[in-house]
């Protein structure tokens, strides 16, 4: 259950991840975008597409969105997940910054 409505480009991000669709999941992020992954950087699509492989659809994650705030900052959004699959299984945090219908920053913590 989330706490406000799950903007757009966030349900295209869980949707991909379920799907475990690689495009899909890429293409709802910003061509400049920027990942971190407890303190791991990727930029920009091939970036996001290297974080999806390596921790992500390609180790079949799942991620439940458990409750989902608004950021401090314009169009930013705080989500407590739960993640399972064949890598990272547990509770985590992950802050989305949304621009033009697309994620424009995603941190994981």
């Amino acid at each position: 259950m989330t706490s406000i409505d799950t903007p757009r480009p966030i349900e295209m991000f869980l949707d991909a991840t379920a799907r475990g669709d690689s495009d899909a999941f890429v293409a709802a992020f910003t061509q400049d975008a920027y990942l971190e992954d407890w303190g791991r950087s990727f930029h920009g699509h091939d970036g996001v597409r290297d974080w999806d492989r390596t921790d992500n659809t390609g180790v079949q994650s799942h991620i439940e969105l458990v409750t989902l705030t608004a950021g401090s900052g314009t169009d930013s959004y705080v989500g407590t997940v739960q993640v399972s699959g064949n890598g990272f299984n547990g509770t985590g945090t992950m802050t989305f910054t949304l621009r033009d219908d697309h994620i424009s920053s995603l941190v994981v913590s």
